[in-house]
């Protein structure tokens, strides 16, 4: 019973001695935040690439649908010719639809696969956005010490953030040293 006492003790006090630390350290930090949901949508070059990316995916998103449609019919009319046709004949037809589905399910991987057409694309195209984005962040936490800059847009929970340490009209303002940007009196936040 004394064990656990102590070792309760020893826990609280390393709890405190740990909030103490932080509390001590994390004055001095400054802190920041952006909102990249807000800043992409004040990117005209971002919204083209994504109406390109949401037209490829469309174009190729029928021509998968066509072509299961074809495999489609292909089975109906299989169905229904089935009683009368010889067992060779059966399977020669059923190779047929299974090696069309094959090749449809292919070509799906192909243009919407983890590494497909799409993703290429994106990359492509999103990537270079992104990249100058980040680089605007680091930039401005560099010249004003930020310690951390947290994505309000992104996974993280913001329950709230001040909006005097919301940087993202800075961030669009720094990116828009290396590519058009929406201007600040024009820009609408949602």
């Amino acid at each position: 019973m004394k064990r656990n006492t102590i070792r309760i003790l020893a826990g609280l006090l390393f709890v405190l001695f740990a909030f103490n630390v932080t509390s001590v350290f994390g004055q001095s930090q400054k802190y920041a935040f952006v909102d990249t949901e807000y800043i992409l949508d004040n990117i005209p070059e971002y919204q083209d690439a994504q109406d390109e990316l949401d037209d490829l995916s469309v174009k190729w998103q029928k021509e998968i649908e066509a072509k299961y449609s074809e495999v489609e019919e292909m089975y109906k009319n299989y169905k229904a010719e089935a009683v009368l046709l010889p067992d060779d004949i059966k399977k020669k037809r059923e190779d047929e639809i299974i090696q069309k589905e094959r090749q449809v399910k292919e070509l799906q991987q192909q243009y919407f696969g983890p590494q497909g057409e799409l993703f290429k694309m994106r990359q492509e195209l999103i990537q270079p956005i992104q990249e100058k984005i980040f680089n605007a962040i680091e930039t401005l936490s560099n010249t004003r010490n930020y310690s951390f800059v947290f994505d309000k847009a992104g996974g993280m929970t913001l329950l709230y953030g001040d909006p005097k340490f919301d940087i993202s009209d800075d961030v669009l303002d720094e990116v828009g040293t290396v590519m058009q940007t929406v201007k600040r009196e024009q820009r609408g936040r949602n």
